[in-house]
């Protein structure tokens, strides 16, 4: 049925054109009319960061850096698995730092994963389950004829607002995707200093912004995008050094299409793809170069992870699936938490946990008050990353769009009844029989190859119990607000 609509809103736009003579980027227009932001809740949102603005200011406040791959897999470092790809600056901070090993992405694509991750909250509560696309494209106008949000509601707050109200200097590097037009953009949304792109890669115009102006004209060269977030990344650093900061680095790779510079052709076991995440963590040594430069690496909580898992090439590990799915190989991503003056390194995690945990934490880390009058999700970790505790989740909860499709807990995994891609090699038609409901054993079979369902009848039904109310407790309050 959706295919249909898309079809008839393709031929509508088509017959309107004829018929009118408008352009597209005036009929974009049009389109994009449609999105309000909530006014109530963004004074409610005011209020708050006003509150934290009046709030005492600790000294010795860590800052952060937030690094944000797109697309890597799981299986794409040297210290969850990989052997064709060296990657020794991660492998180092993993190590020596807490590796977290059943964590998940927001979501399995990038927008929503994207919206998860600055939030704290589930994508669909933040307006923005949906991949977005740049205003005037032909993606982008049949999103808004879908009623689908074409940027990140104002009234969302995000860490980036909080940490800025609470006194930190804040800057993003690198990919936003969540929206190109105001009150969406990096600098409406806590970002003091931004400098990236505001999509995808594979997206047109490719241009490279400083603030909110054009700075690199598309088409933006990317071989060189690694040596420009490099500059811009040490850059901000040095300038805030003296007074806690918070930095998004949100790189575009390995998300593709792939670029290198020429002097990194050929230098991973893994082709271009390799030569590509090889580079990556080359740019996460000059990072934390900076950070020891600077004086300011003991006290830096440097957290690394990927917006969901690997597309046509990348590994996802011995995980079942890919990105834009949601078995576990679309979300099961690597995450990296490294503080020396904060936390005891060295260690593996098991506990369950996901990327909209990162908003409570860290304003658990800097005993910051959650905001009142929305849900946040995400639960903080402060007391599992310090061996304190176990994971704060009783369950995960697998969203794809505005659909759940999947729950687990610390052992069980539940799919619900869905279509399931299957093609054949050599046949451009994919098929997607109806299948399920599934039960899988995430301690003994983690890649989900096989349905217990049959064998464990009571299992299945308590975590499909779960699933029902927490569908209906999402339709009953979409968007969270109190």
């Amino acid at each position: 049925m959706r295919l249909l609509k898309i079809l008839s809103l393709l031929v509508g736009i088509a017959v309107l054109l004829g018929l009118t003579g408008l352009t597209g980027w005036a009929l974009a227009t049009i389109a994009l009319d449609g999105q309000e932001d909530n006014v109530e809740q963004l004074a409610q949102k005011q209020r708050y960061l006003q509150q934290l603005n009046k709030l005492e200011r600790a000294e010795g406040r860590p800052n952060i850096v937030f690094i944000l791959f797109d697309d890597l897999g799981y299986g794409d470092i040297g210290f969850s698995g990989s052997r064709a790809i060296a990657t020794p600056s991660m492998d180092q901070l993993a190590s020596e730092g807490v590796f977290l090993n059943n964590f998940y992405s927001p979501a399995p694509v990038c927008t929503p994963a994207r919206a998860g991750y600055l939030t704290g909250r589930y994508p669909l509560r933040a307006g923005m389950p949906q991949v977005v696309f740049p205003t005037g494209s032909l993606m982008g106008t049949l999103a808004r004829l879908l009623d689908n949000n074409k940027r990140i509601p104002a009234e969302e707050i995000t860490i980036a607002d909080v940490l800025e109200a609470a006194g930190y200097a804040t800057g993003m590097v690198g990919k936003w995707h969540l929206g190109d037009r105001s009150p969406s953009l990096p600098n409406d949304m806590g970002f003091q200093d931004y400098f990236g792109a505001l999509y995808s890669n594979d997206m047109e115009p490719f241009a490279i912004y400083r603030n909110r102006d054009v700075e690199i004209e598309a088409p933006a060269d990317q071989t060189r995008l690694n040596e420009w977030y490099d500059k811009a990344a040490r850059e901000f650093i040095r300038d805030n050094s003296d007074d806690p900061f918070f930095l998004y680095l949100a790189h575009n790779f390995p998300h593709i299409p792939l670029y290198r510079p020429a002097a990194d052709e050929g230098r991973s076991a893994a082709g271009l793809y390799g030569d590509v995440v090889e580079g990556l963590d080359d740019l996460v040594a000059s990072v934390v170069g900076e950070l020891k430069s600077e004086g300011v690496y003991e006290n830096t909580i440097i957290l690394i992870t990927s917006d969901n898992g690997p597309w046509y090439q990348g590994s996802a590990g011995f995980s079942r699936g890919r990105k834009g799915e949601t078995f576990e190989g679309g979300m099961h991503v690597p995450m990296i938490v490294h503080w020396p003056a904060g936390l005891v390194g060295g260690r593996v995690l098991e506990g369950i946990s996901i990327g909209i945990d990162w908003f409570p934490t860290i304003l658990d880390w800097l005993e910051l008050p959650l905001p009142q009058d929305r849900a946040i999700d995400g639960r903080s970790l402060r007391k599992m990353l310090a061996g304190e505790g176990e994971s704060p989740h009783d369950y995960l909860f697998y969203f794809f769009g505005g659909e759940l499709m999947a729950v687990r807990d610390a052992r069980y995994k539940y799919h619900e009844t869905r279509p399931v891609m299957y093609n054949i090699a050599g046949n451009p038609f994919t098929f997607g029989p109806t299948l399920g409901p599934w039960l899988f054993d995430m301690q003994a079979d983690d890649n989900e190859a096989y349905d217990i369902s049959m064998l464990k009848p009571d299992q299945a039904q308590r975590l499909r119990d779960v699933f029902d109310d927490k569908r209906e407790e999402m339709q009953q309050n979409l968007r969270g607000f109190q």
